[in-house]
């Protein structure tokens, strides 16, 4: 079989990503029809609605155009596990620590996880700063102008 018709096999794995994301998409599309607040709708919809948009161009994509290209690639696998653990832990530790503990949490299993070069004190107080900046303007944002309960 000549190379442009040849089907590429990595090309599956995304297909089923993406299809995963859409079924997950319309689920919590679905899951918001049982909200009785109207305004609690608006941010899940929303959310869902992109990623069910998102999702299918991604599956149309890969499916019209198959590639090798892409999926995870090279990399180190503890990484990758660090980074699901962080935000498990960071989403479990919400009830029972707060906003900001559980974000703390999150943030350096993620820049953990993400951080290639070498650390030296300097990074790490820059990191932590910039962190603890973020953090605490989202939870400026949720509190006090969305005013969105948090723990």
């Amino acid at each position: 079989m000549p190379d442009q018709q040849r089907q590429p096999d990595g090309h599956i794995g995304s297909l089923v990503i993406s299809a995963l994301f859409v079924l997950m998409g319309i689920i919590a599309l679905y899951d918001t029809t049982g909200y009785s607040d109207r305004d609690s709708q608006v941010f899940p919809r929303t959310v869902a609605i992109l990623m069910i948009v998102t999702a299918g161009l991604s599956l149309i994509t890969r499916f019209l155009h198959p590639s090798d290209s892409g999926g995870f690639g090279t990399g180190t696998w503890w990484r990758r596990v660090l980074l699901i653990v962080a935000m498990f832990a960071g989403c479990l530790a919400i009830p029972h620590i707060g906003f900001l503990a559980s974000g703390a949490i999150a943030f350096a299993g993620g820049l953990i996880a993400a951080m290639h070069d070498r650390w030296t004190p300097i990074t790490a107080l820059l990191y932590a700063g910039s962190g603890a900046a973020v953090m605490i303007a989202f939870f400026a944002l949720f509190r006090y102008v969305l005013h969105v309960p948090l723990p």
